[in-house]
């Protein structure tokens, strides 16, 4: 027999916390790295985003759902750094 949870911890807050440290480091290699070397940072970053969802998510204590939520959470950490990276680029291109 399972005994219910008392305080249910909340799955969403792991996801976006990633999310959110993912925006951290677009902005900052849109930011510090010269543009021809950020491509090649972003994906440093995106690696560092797969390990920190992998991270948080261990943290959580939580088996189910393990998987869905770290792809949530790695899916959502590339179309952010790729929004803000697309946008860095088309700052580059508009203002050569």
């Amino acid at each position: 027999m399972t005994a219910p949870e008392i305080l249910p911890r909340r799955r969403a807050a792991g996801v976006i916390a990633v999310w959110v440290a993912a925006a951290l480091v677009a902005l900052a290699v849109g930011v510090f790295v010269e543009p021809d070397w950020r491509g090649a940072w972003l994906l440093v970053g995106l690696g560092f985003c797969f390990f920190l969802a992998f991270a948080v998510q261990l943290a959580s204590g939580r088996s189910q759902g393990f998987i869905m939520r770290i792809s949530a959470s790695v899916l959502g950490a590339m179309l952010v750094m790729g929004l803000i990276g697309a946008g860095f680029a088309l700052a580059e291109l508009f203002a050569s």
